[in-house]
């Protein structure tokens, strides 16, 4: 399967006839479907998920006055009064890296309508974000966002939704009980199509970044994300946005040690030297022959989040482990070939942990960070759980969306089978509460594939982040009568 141009469309929308999920969601995208060759602007709360997400193409974001604009954190949504998003991190022009609120609105004179000015919740607004380009420059620099979306205003209603809330707590909800009185052969059919559904979003964002920065590109923009975890994906996103400048002359000798320098040093993670740590202080010889050429692209101290994180998933060890991923040149042609061999089930996990896991490093194989003491047993430097969570969320969506644009029907459908077939992966607090509102309270070994964790997972933000504990106006129990009755 040899490397593709950026597709030109979207994955084929036709969609099988006993997936009931699929269809609620094809019609679900024709309500919310806007009239793109009106003068209609979309909702506010939509350009908020445009923001929260960065479906955006970066290199056409400039202030109105030309200057380009890096957003290096979207910043934390705030659903309190005041700006939309506290603590982003954004850099305009060539000013330094600036942390502080952003402001959406669907027109600039938003700002003065909602006297936003002359309130001081407003005062640490750093960016006015809007649909329409203001026609002059005020105080802060104006972003308009009409004309740099990475798609369409429909498709981007249908993945994003629309007004989302808080996730319901508590009882179990209204569709619990349908759930309940149905055949556990119906329940796993519902869970394969809302699969079905998460699988085609991902492989969606996946195509949508390809248009933009190449096939190769989006795959690492994906496979960084992932390593970032919930609290870094943000910072570890930019660092795979610059990994073809970091990645040049890259000496024959000690390549990985280079790009640990790099990456350490770029993502400002690099502590003071310490006496008698020799692993450091070669960081430190190669970083400062080169910090100076990386200049532009070092990240903000202050911009990852560090506190609370497992030695394991230290962004720091993060790092060390994808130096190895991009010394060895490329993951792409392992993830292809492994595509293409005969695995039965029960060796999915571990065939894929053969292509991602490093099987030695000198430093990071024997201690967790840079300042951790070194253990007496070997580290592996990739978990297991984290292999489910890259293969989920990355390599089968990154397969699945190139097989179907290069028009490869087997090999998609392979990707598809795998990722329906995934062993299971951890729990977590999302769906220890989603079992209890849908299944009511039921184990973790009731969801007995890593797909149907996922179709849980897309669930949820289909219908319980679009409505309230009491479950007001949700239409997932009709959807389960639909499936029944398709059956």
């Amino acid at each position: 399967m040899p490397l593709l141009p950026a597709p030109e469309i979207l994955i084929d929308r036709e969609l099988p006839l006993t997936n009931s999920y699929l269809r609620w969601r094809a019609q679900r995208l024709n309500r919310l479907r806007f009239a793109e060759k009106t003068s209609q602007s979309p909702p506010e709360s939509l350009l908020q998920q445009v923001w929260l997400y960065q479906r955006l193409v970066q290199e056409k974001l400039q202030t109105i006055d030309g200057r380009p604009v890096r957003v290096l954190h979207p910043g934390f949504w705030n659903r309190e009064p005041g700006p939309d998003f506290q603590k982003a991190v954004v850099q305009v022009g060539s000013d330094f890296p600036v942390s502080g609120d952003i402001e959406i609105d669907i027109v600039p004179s938003g700002w003065e309508q909602h006297s936003h000015a002359s309130n001081p919740n407003y005062r640490n607004v750093v960016l006015h974000v809007t649909w329409e380009p203001a026609t002059t420059q005020k105080e802060r620099p104006s972003l308009p966002l009409k004309y740099a979306l990475d798609s369409t205003l429909p498709e981007l209603s249908f993945w994003l939704g629309v007004e989302p809330r808080p996730a319901p707590g508590g009882l179990a909800g209204k569709c619990s009980a349908p759930f309940s009185s149905l055949p556990p052969a119906r329940v796993q059919e519902i869970l394969r199509q809302a699969a079905q559904a998460r699988l085609r979003q991902k492989a969606e964002w996946f195509q949508a970044l390809a248009r933009q920065r190449g096939w190769e590109n989006a795959f690492w923009e994906g496979l960084f994300s992932a390593l970032g975890y919930k609290r870094n994906v943000w910072p570890m996103r930019r660092l795979a946005q610059i990994n073809p400048f970091l990645i040049t002359h890259l000496p024959p000798k000690d390549p990985v040690l280079t790009l640990q320098a790099r990456l350490l040093g770029t993502a400002c993670l690099l502590p003071p030297e310490l006496k008698g740590h020799s692993y450091l202080r070669q960081l430190w010889q190669y970083w400062w022959r080169e910090s100076a050429a990386c200049l532009e692209y070092i990240l903000p101290a202050g911009l990852w989040t560090l506190g609370g994180i497992r030695p394991a998933n230290h962004p720091q060890r993060r790092l060390a482990l994808a130096a190895h991923w991009l010394a060895n040149g490329t993951l792409l042609y392992p993830a292809e070939r492994w595509l293409e061999r005969r695995i039965e089930s029960p060796d999915l996990l571990r065939s894929l942990e053969e292509i991602l896991q490093v099987k030695h490093d000198e430093f990071w194989s024997y201690h967790w960070m840079l300042r951790s003491a070194p253990s007496v047993q070997p580290l592996a430097l990739l978990g297991i759980q984290r292999v489910t969570d890259i293969a989920m969320n990355v390599v089968l969506p990154w397969l699945y969306v190139r097989a179907c644009a290069g028009g490869n029907e087997r090999l998609a459908a392979v990707a598809e089978n795998r990722y329906l077939h995934w062993p299971p992966g951890e729990d977590n607090s999302v769906l220890r509460l989603a079992r209890q509102r849908l299944f009511g309270g039921a184990s973790s070994s009731f969801l007995t594939t890593a797909s149907q964790q996922q179709g849980v997972l897309q669930i949820v933000r289909d219908f319980c982040d679009h409505s309230n504990a009491a479950c007001h106006n949700c239409e997932f129990p009709d959807l389960i009568k639909a499936t029944v009755s398709c059956e």
